[in-house]
Parts: structure tokens; C-alpha cells; sequence
């Protein structure tokens, strides 16, 4: 009896080799001579999207369906692993086991804090993550069924507050044309993983729609190194009239993740983490000739059940609202208020931590100024303020400046506050700490000062050029203290550091259906023990389109890095540390046009060259691993 995987192997392999002319059985039949059109090749860039400036001078890189197809990714980890400014850890090929060690993402240094987290994750602009604890859950945030994720480097209020990075995903919506579109994939390959995906996108009339669905299962590289993630997505639009629409969009995750194990001592080996979530959210847009916005209530839910260990649940809710306005020539007013209101409870421990609210109001205005030779400089600055029921008021001012000659050079400049509030983690810690039971409110929000410069260049239409420089200073952390630190056991804010940084990134097409992609990033923080802070990454990346087949290759280097959460306990100290590595792979497909547009059958080679590494001391990530499978699309 043949395998899975032999099963898969066959059926790639015979799609292969399956003829093209049954793509279309009226061919033969008409007799009208064809018409020859050109054929276009357009590769994805490899990587990332690109990199983009808003009228504030913050910088933001993308990561669109295209790249996490190309790097045949499964979850947020994997597709935002090669990403400049970003580093991730993971135990398994499926599923994050916990919220740090065993999958997290990082973006710049920051996000390593257990319990909170100083980077916060949203769908479509909604806020979705494990709120009890204050940090995200990768597993439920699903990457089927997303058109982009971005990935908000440094605090950037005018966007998100409550936060020093962010990272927000796009569901996919359907085109202005219509007529309905979908896509489908199975694959299948080492260590027993299936992937199964699909999504429909519509339009008829005024009514839209999207719809997703994913799932995928492992038995792991190892014993115990498990994982299974299934989710839905959907959502509906209608377009009321030439300005206003309404939208409703629904997401459902349910997972469960494994732990191996110390390879050597075995400890913790076969701990289970699931989790599970739900986000609902109603949109009301406008657009109109120099004015858009919109207002979003959405309504969260969730939990994550440790075994052993406590169960955590979660409550969100709140309101997004956002306004444009170009009020003279020239200039751009943005106006908005965020409403959170977030409840966590935890049946092990008894535990209802009541209502934790926070309000921010926000304005910003840009303004354009032409100047001489065509370029044009423009100026912005605005505020955040925040109220919070429990831990008092403060403030994010910004300001920023963007010079561009309008075609192939721009330099920015951005000075930001970033704010961080404590949570809900705060108040439940005293369930494991008693000396500090009543002392979360002695608290008051983390702060960062985030100094940033850059300039894109394009030397040519197919080349950019991408630079940062910037420096974080990070302030007022919260941790819980003992004497003779403080005069009595309490929560309280101590501590600071820096981290000095740069990017370079370039984008490069070529002629016949290549694209290249290159990325480095430097880190230096001033805390020598700041973990998933690498000092150099070096992303390469490769695609190739021809005849019907696609490469996509993409290389990562890392320099050795301290791993484990950075605890909240005052002089905690992080000691483990993980070497240096470098691990390719490699994506080869061949476009099956019986299987529509986009169909195509592909084999996946991950760390095509079976090197050894891992992103925890005792927790070796997978040698060379293969996977099989098949699009298709309609």
C-alpha cells in the first residue's frame, strides 16, 4: 500500500507531465485562425511587496499572497521569517506551541516581554491577540484567505496605538469586475503534513464577497512536535450607494500545538497548547471627493488551554473610527478615535479581571509644499492621547518630513512616542506572585522615543532602493520588584535601553521573468541580553517565470542571538543563546493550465541544504523536508 507522501509524489508528477489542450475542448472546433497575443511575464517580487512611506514619513513593509505562496508558507512565522527588521522562533513545522519560544515573530527587537508584549497584532485594523497576557497568539491569525500583511516598524500612532511595532492583516476582497473567482490547494510531504486551502471571491451587483478556509496538520519533525490549525473567514459587502458601503467580516480559529522537548532531557516533552478565537467586526465606509473614512465595531473572543497547565480566556471589544479630509490644496487632516474595552478570565485560578478600558483620540495633518525642479517637501506632526480606567492618561506625539522629487528619489525623516500600556497580564500575575496582589494600578504605560531617517532610490523602473537608519529608546518597562530593589514586593516601572538599527533592501527585476531581492539588517541594543535581537540578518531571495514554470528561492542568514522571554521580573536575566545559521529553500511549480489561471503543480524543498540550527537551546528545527501539491483556481 503506497504512502501519503508517495501518493502526493505520483500525483505532482503526473501533473506534470498531463497535456495542456484540455484547457480548452472547443479549441479543435473553431475554425477561426487564432490571434497571437504576446505573452507578458510578470514575477512577483521575491521576499517582500515592497516597502511604502505614508504622509507622516513612517515606513511599512508588505508581504502580499504572492510572497507567502513563493515561501510556501503556512502560518504568520513562516511567511514573515525572511522579512527585513523581522526574526521569529518556532519549535514545530505546524502549529506555535505557547506564545514566545515556541512561535512568535519580533520586528526590530521588540516583542519579547512575557507576560505583554511590546508589538500588537490586528485583522483588517482590528486588534487580535491573546488579551488576558497582553501578547499575540500567531495560530489565530491565519495567512489563507489574506491579501497582504503589513508590518508597521517603530510606533506609529497615527495608525495604532498602544504599541511600539505593528503587524496587521488583509483579508483578500473581491475586484471591482463581476463575476465570481476561487482558488484551491492540497499539499502533502514530510513528517505526514497536509495542507489543505481554498478561498471564493464575488461580485454581483452591489453585493460582495470573500471566503476562506485552511487547514493543516503535522506529526512533526520529531516526537511530540505536533501541530494542527483549521480556520474559516468570510465576509460580505454592500455598496449602498456612489460613497457608502457596509461590510461584515467574521474569523474563526481553532488549533493545538506540541511541545518535544528538550532533545536531551526531554523535559516538557509533550505539553499541549490549543487555542481557539473568534473576531467579528461591522465596517461603515465613505468616500467622497476629499473625504473618506470609516467606523468599525468589532467584537472578539477567545482562549488558549494549557496541559498541563491553566486555561486563559479573553474578551474584546471597541470601536475604530478613521477620517481623511484634504482640506486645502496641499493639505491632509486625519482624524481618529480608538475605544477598547478587554476582559480576561481564567477558570483554573478564579480569576475575572473586570473591565480594562482604554480610549485614544488622534489628529495628524500633513501638508504638501512644491519647491524648485519638481520636488516637493512635506511636513507633518500629530498626537495620540490615551485614558485608561486603571492605569491613568498619556500622550504620543509625532512629526515627520518627506522630500521627493517626484520620480525616483524621496528621503523621510520621522520622530515618534510610542506608548505601551500594561494589561490585563498586570492583575493576573498576582495569582503566582501574592506578595504583589493589589499593586498593578502603582503602573503606568512603557515608553518609546523612535528616531528614524531613510530615502528610497530608483535608479531605473525596475530597480528601488531601500534605507533606514533609526534609534528606539525604550523607557518606564514595568516589572515586579522585591526588596531592597523597592521597599515592599509591587509592580512598578524601572529600567531602560536602546537599540540602534539600519535596513538596506533592494528590489531588482531583470529580463526574462527574474527578480531578485536582497536585505540586511543590523541590530545593536544597548541590553547585550535583549532577546531575538540578531546583530546582522541577511535575507537573498530569487524568482524565475518562463514556460509555464516558476523557481523561488529564498536564503537567510542570522547571526547568533539570546533566545527565552525577557521576564518581567526586575534584574531577570537572559542567558540562552543560539548560534548563527543559514538555511535555503526552494520552490519549483509548473503551470497546469487545465487547472485554470493559476493552477499548477509544485514541490516544496525546505532548508534545501539540511543544516542544523534552532531558535531554542535542546529544540533542533527539521533537516531538509519536502512537500508536494496542487493549485487550482477558477
Amino acid at each position: 500500500m503506497k504512502s501519503p507522501l508517495s501518493r502526493t509524489f505520483l500525483l505532482a508528477a503526473l501533473s506534470l507531465g498531463a497535456p495542456s489542450f484540455a484547457a480548452d475542448p472547443l479549441a479543435k472546433a473553431s475554425s477561426a485562425a487564432p490571434t497571437t497575443v504576446p505573452a507578458v511575464v510578470v514575477t512577483a517580487s521575491p521576499i517582500i511587496d515592497g516597502n511604502a512611506v505614508d504622509l507622516f514619513g513612517s515606513y511599512v513593509t508588505t508581504v502580499s499572497a504572492d510572497q507567502v505562496r513563493d515561501l510556501n508558507a503556512v502560518d504568520l512565522a513562516a511567511a514573515l521569517r525572511t522579512t527585513p527588521g523581522v526574526s521569529i522562533s518556532r519549535f514545530n513545522p505546524v502549529g506555535s506551541f505557547g506564545d514566545i519560544e515556541g512561535g512568535a515573530v519580533f520586528v526590530r527587537g521588540m516583542g519579547s516581554s512575557r507576560p505583554g508584549s511590546e508589538i500588537k497584532t490586528y485583522v483588517d485594523g482590528i486588534p487580535f491577540y491573546m488579551a488576558t497576557w497582553n501578547h499575540p497568539l500567531l495560530d489565530l491569525l491565519p495567512i489563507n484567505g489574506m491579501g497582504k500583511i503589513d508590518v508597521y516598524k517603530g510606533p506609529q500612532p497615527q495608525e495604532f496605538g498602544n504599541t511600539f511595532a505593528a503587524i496587521n492583516l488583509t483579508p483578500k476582497a473581491a475586484g471591482k469586475a463581476q463575476g465570481v473567482s476561487g482558488d484551491a490547494q492540497v499539499a502533502g510531504g514530510s513528517f505526514n503534513t497536509w495542507v489543505e486551502q481554498s478561498d471564493v471571491l464575488g461580485r454581483q451587483g452591489p453585493v460582495d464577497w470573500s471566503f476562506s478556509q485552511g487547514y493543516a496538520s503535522s506529526d512533526g519533525h520529531r516526537a511530540s512536535a505536533d501541530g494542527r490549525l483549521v480556520n474559516f473567514m468570510g465576509h460580505v459587502g454592500y455598496q449602498l450607494n456612489d460613497h457608502w458601503s457596509v461590510g461584515v467580516l467574521a474569523l474563526t480559529a481553532k488549533n493545538s500545538a506540541s511541545d518535544p522537548g528538550d532533545i536531551g532531557t526531554h523535559a516538557n516533552q509533550g505539553n499541549q497548547y490549543d487555542t481557539s478565537g473568534t473576531l467579528a467586526a461591522v465596517t461603515l465606509a465613505h468616500e467622497h471627493d476629499g473625504l473618506k473614512g470609516s467606523l468599525k465595531v468589532y467584537d472578539n473572543h477567545g482562549e488558549g488551554i494549557q496541559n498541563p497547565g491553566i486555561t486563559s480566556r479573553f474578551e474584546m471589544s471597541g470601536v475604530r473610527l478613521r477620517e481623511e479630509a484634504k482640506v486645502w490644496r496641499g493639505g491632509v487632516l486625519s482624524l481618529g478615535l480608538d475605544v477598547d474595552r478587554i476582559v480576561g478570565t481564567s477558570p483554573s485560578l478564579g480569576f475575572d479581571s473586570g473591565a480594562f478600558t482604554l480610549t485614544s483620540p488622534y489628529v495628524g495633518l500633513s501638508q504638501e509644499v512644491a519647491l524648485a525642479g519638481g520636488w516637493t517637501l512635506t511636513p507633518s506632526a500629530g498626537v495620540r492621547t490615551y485614558h485608561h480606567n486603571q492605569y491613568g492618561d498619556e500622550n504620543a506625539p509625532h512629526a515627520g518630513a518627506v522630500l521627493s522629487n517626484g520620480k525616483d528619489l524621496s528621503f523621510r525623516a520621522n520622530a515618534s512616542k510610542g506608548v505601551n500600556f500594561p494589561g490585563v497580564d498586570a492583575k493576573i500575575l498576582a495569582a503566582f506572585i501574592p506578595a504583589i496582589a493589589g499593586t498593578f494600578q502603582n503602573l503606568s504605560p512603557e515608553k518609546m522615543g523612535h528616531r528614524e531617517l531613510g530615502a528610497t532610490w530608483k535608479p531605473g523602473k525596475d530597480t528601488t532602493v531601500d534605507v533606514a537608519i533609526f534609534r528606539d529608546s525604550v523607557s518606564n518597562r514595568y516589572v515586579f520588584a522585591f526588596p531592597p530593589a523597592v521597599a515592599a514586593p509591587t509592580w512598578t516601572n524601572l529600567g531602560s535601553y536602546e537599540i540602534d538599527g539600519g535596513e538596506v533592501s533592494v528590489q531588482q527585476r531583470l529580463g526574462g521573468g527574474v527578480s531578485l531581492f536582497a536585505g540586511l539588517t543590523r541590530l545593536s541594543p544597548s541590553k547585550s541580553d535583549l532577546p531575538y535581537a540578531p546583530s546582522a540578518s541577511v535575507t537573498l531571495g530569487a524568482n524565475w517565470q518562463s514556460d509555464g514554470w516558476s523557481v523561488n528561492v529564498d536564503v537567510q542568514t542570522q547571526s547568533g542571538m539570546t533566545v527565552l522571554s525577557q521576564g518581567r521580573a526586575d534584574g531577570a536575566a537572559n542567558t540562552s543563546t543560539v548560534d548563527g545559521f543559514t538555511v535555503a529553500n526552494l520552490r519549483v511549480g509548473r503551470h497546469l493550465p487545465w487547472l485554470g489561471q493559476r493552477g499548477e503543480a509544485f514541490v516544496s524543498i525546505e532548508n534545501l541544504f539540511d543544516k542544523d540550527y534552532s531558535f531554542r537551546p535542546g529544540y533542533p528545527m527539521a533537516g531538509r523536508s519536502f512537500q508536494f501539491g496542487v493549485h487550482a483556481s477558477f
